[in-house]
């Protein structure tokens, strides 16, 4: 109980200062390949619900180009995701602005991982369970299987996290994320593709069910 109202959050402030100020080299480095291979803006910023349901925005290196059709409309993700892009997510570079989302306090190191504001009238009222902690870079889904578990599962996991919360369970998670960074294992390249979008699934499940 001291550990998820006091301990987390004062590790989170310590180690995610710590990483900003030992990876700054490498946040410069990604940062300038960024603008040079993908253009500009570096960041892709996005708002994501975080503790409490509160909205914050969450910032990571972009890894996509904005090539677009003769229409105007982007190209599938498939199209603009570029191998420099792919080495990005592979490695979880392109996580590393996360660092100032924990440090300033929207997000922690471990929890889970903040999804899109439209999917929030989709949960049952057990998955809502993952909004009374803060989300994540890293959680007990995403060293499950990252992005090829199924919604259900997926979501799942983050109660099961919610419900066990212990400095144990997060050094667990820590050190299966390590694992999983240097295997490279379980990351898609399309995440739209293999995730699917949790607010249409469900939707039609439900028009199914009538």
């Amino acid at each position: 109980m001291l550990y998820r109202k006091f301990g987390k959050r004062a590790l989170d402030v310590m180690l995610s200062g710590c990483a900003i100020v030992v990876l700054s080299p490498v946040l410069l480095v990604t940062a300038a390949l960024v603008r040079i291979k993908l253009g500009s803006p570096v960041l892709f910023c996005q708002e994501r619900p975080g503790l409490h349901e509160k909205i914050f925005t969450l910032c990571k290196f972009r890894t996509m180009t904005d090539e677009r059709d003769e229409n105007g409309q982007l190209l599938p993700d498939s199209v603009r995701l570029t191998p420099f892009g792919k080495f990005l997510r592979s490695t979880s570079l392109d996580e590393l602005p996360e660092l100032f989302n924990i440090f300033k306090g929207d997000m922690s190191i471990i929890g889970p991982r903040p999804l899109l504001v439209s999917y929030l009238p989709w949960y049952t009222q057990e998955e809502r369970l993952r909004h009374t902690v803060r989300p994540g870079l890293t959680g007990l889904a995403q060293v499950s299987g990252r992005n090829f578990l199924d919604w259900d599962r997926r979501l799942a996991k983050d109660v099961e996290y919610v419900k066990n919360l212990s400095f144990a369970m997060d050094l667990k998670v820590l050190f299966l994320t390590v694992k999983a960074v240097f295997d490279r294992s379980g990351v898609a390249e399309d995440t739209a593709a293999s995730e699917g979008n949790l607010a249409q699934i469900r939707k039609e499940r439900a028009e199914s069910w009538k």
